[in-house]
């Protein structure tokens, strides 16, 4: 088998770290009494998928992301998070259509073709997949693998390339970062490819990083490195963050805000400590009992299949709260104060 040549450049600590990375205009970062510029935005975004019959999966989905913010997407599976982050980096399938707008740092990502959108994925927004071990190529070894963008989108000579890829395996916190360039993703945990993943989504420094489930199926311990590698991706590279779990507690520790969805659309969104502290929507509320601190309490019933949703609000069939019109009527969504809720009890 023919290996990827040791990257001695990089052992020997030779080159500046910083040299190697693409460079950011850092004068809002640094500046802490100017706000930060909207990222991305989403508005009204309506999805659904045609087959035997018609399906909307999602409905009225409006949230924003600021540069170097971290906004999470809660709730239980099968609510629709994951296709938010599958709309946005336009990778639906080709019975889906779409209605509502994306913007990415002002230009629409909804009407650009696949040539178009192509530099975008990777170079200005990237994406971890639920499961790193399908996510990664079989075929190739993991070296290769983080070159490939960099030939792509950047034309780098094979000498930069692969110093670039093994600084990012390094940043991983892997010590034989050399070997690990030959390892294919047959031969690693779960966890080790996680972190591989991780470096390929962000070896080009990208604007926007979406994180769909990357907790999932991993350990406790795998869990507490993750989370301190997406707080270190952050801090060090200054991306803004879309979160997409289940995992309250991983959300929690992360989000500056957070979005909680049911049924296909966002029922309350709010920041970190307010929803925790002090949640509205009946939905949150249940969602946060059901934690193990909280007597792991679980919602009643079951979240109804997107085919066929019931009249009114789509949670009454399971809210203890319910009045007559929740039955009747299905509400907007509204703010109050700093957050927005979809609910009567706050008109």
């Amino acid at each position: 088998m023919k290996t990827l040549p040791r990257n001695t450049l990089l052992e020997k600590n030779t080159l500046p770290e910083r040299n190697i990375l693409p460079e950011r205009n850092t004068l809002l970062e640094k500046n802490t009494l100017l706000e930060r510029n909207t990222l991305l935005e989403v508005r009204d975004l309506e999805i659904s998928f045609q087959g035997i019959e018609t399906v909307t999966v999602l409905s009225g989905i409006s949230f924003s992301i600021k540069e170097s913010e971290t906004l999470a997407l809660v709730g239980e599976t099968g609510c629709g998070k994951s296709i938010v982050a599958h709309a946005i980096m336009n990778l639906l399938p080709p019975e889906s259509r779409v209605k509502g707008n994306i913007e990415f740092r002002g230009k629409s990502l909804s009407g650009m073709n696949e040539k178009e959108m192509a530099k975008i994925r990777g170079r200005e927004i990237a994406i971890i997949f639920q499961n790193p071990s399908l996510a990664l190529n079989p075929v190739y070894p993991i070296g290769h693998q983080l070159v490939e963008p960099l030939y792509v989108h950047q034309k780098e000579k094979k000498k930069t390339a692969l110093f670039r890829a093994a600084l990012a395996l390094k940043r991983m916190g892997f010590v034989n970062f050399s070997e690990c360039m030959n390892y294919y993703p047959s031969w690693c945990s779960g966890g080790m490819n996680q972190r591989f993943l991780i470096a390929a989504s962000t070896i080009l420094n990208p604007a926007l990083l979406i994180a769909d489930e990357p907790s999932k199926g991993l350990d406790k311990k795998c869990i507490t490195e993750l989370e301190a590698e997406l707080k270190n991706l952050k801090m060090e590279r200054k991306s803004a963050l879309l979160l997409i779990s289940h995992d309250l507690g991983f959300v929690q520790r992360l989000a500056d805000r957070i979005a909680v969805m049911y049924a296909g659309e966002i029922i309350e969104l709010a920041n970190s400590s307010s929803l925790f502290e002090n949640p509205l929507h009946p939905y949150t509320r249940g969602l946060l009992n059901s934690l193990p601190e909280k007597g792991f309490i679980p919602i009643p019933g079951f979240s109804p299949p997107l085919n066929s949703l019931p009249s009114g609000c789509r949670f009454h069939p399971r809210c203890p709260l319910r009045e007559k019109r929740c039955i009747r009527v299905h509400p907007e969504i509204k703010e109050t104060g700093e957050r927005a809720v979809r609910c009567f009890l706050y008109p």
